[in-house]
């Protein structure tokens, strides 16, 4: 759907779907909200190989896995669930053939930490969306 008019940062903030802007970063579009509540609850929980499973999410490889545990481990905070805040300050950009997308993490203390989750996120060819967990971190 195109607008004669620009989006006002509501209407960005509710976008459903993801948006292939290599100008500007976006919003994350509600599509891929739940998804990315999973993984942040996977790693709350202290899963961070993702060991259980989440659809559409590539498991995350040992070596990765372990630096998470580490930056998370040295933050020195527990991390919990995203609240509703999150996708106020959380991004994303088409880098040309794949989103890159960084996520603001909640720690039990502090509530929204220094701490963001990034991912890779690419089409997938059945219409939905693959994940791919890069890393947590302070930038």
């Amino acid at each position: 759907m195109h607008s004669l008019t620009p989006m006002t940062s509501e209407a960005m903030d509710s976008a459903e779907y993801p948006v292939k802007d290599e100008e500007s970063e976006r919003s994350i579009p509600a599509i891929w909200r739940p998804t990315i509540r999973q993984i942040a609850s996977a790693f709350a929980c202290h899963d961070y190989q993702l060991g259980n499973g989440i659809s559409g999410v590539d498991a995350v490889p040992s070596d990765t896995a372990e630096r998470i545990r580490r930056y998370i481990a040295n933050y020195g905070e527990e991390l919990t669930e995203l609240s509703e805040d999150t996708w106020k300050s959380s991004v994303c950009i088409w880098m040309g053939n794949r989103w890159d997308a960084l996520v603001d993490l909640w720690t039990v203390a502090e509530g929204r930490s220094d701490l963001v989750l990034e991912l890779n996120i690419y089409e997938a060819g059945d219409g939905g969306y693959k994940f791919s967990v890069y890393m947590v971190y302070v930038p």
